[in-house]
């Protein structure tokens, strides 16, 4: 399943990369979407890369401010996230879906077949 690293507490306008290894799964094979959960609210998804790379897509909320990429050669993928806002407190999870299932990512959640335990983002002064 997917493992998820890099949360902690930043200050407003800071930076954090989170990471995602894909740990008993090559991660070649899979989409890979960020979601988020911040506290009273539904999980919603922030982003997505297809297993190559070359497509992502970003929620509206998070457009400029954060970068997914992945390194399939360490078998990991990554959020930047810059800019911090006290609204992007959450839990951040990494879901992977099987990319044969279809050629481009989306937001849904149901496009995801492994999700990891979540590392939590704390945007505070």
């Amino acid at each position: 399943q997917p493992v998820e690293s890099g949360g902690g507490l930043v200050q407003p306008g800071g930076s954090l990369r989170l990471s995602c290894a894909a740990s008993g799964f090559i991660l070649d094979y899979y989409h890979i979407g960020w979601f988020r959960q911040a506290p009273g609210k539904e999980r919603e998804g922030v982003a997505c890369i297809i297993s190559s790379a070359s497509s992502t897509v970003y929620a509206d909320s998070v457009k400029g401010r954060f970068t997914i990429s992945r390194d399939n050669d360490a078998n990991t993928a990554y959020l930047q996230i810059d800019s911090l806002k006290s609204e992007d407190t959450a839990v951040y999870y990494c879901a992977a879906g099987w990319a044969s299932r279809k050629p481009l990512c989306n937001l849904v959640e149901t496009q995801y077949d492994y999700w990891g335990q979540g590392t939590q983002v704390t945007v505070s002064s």
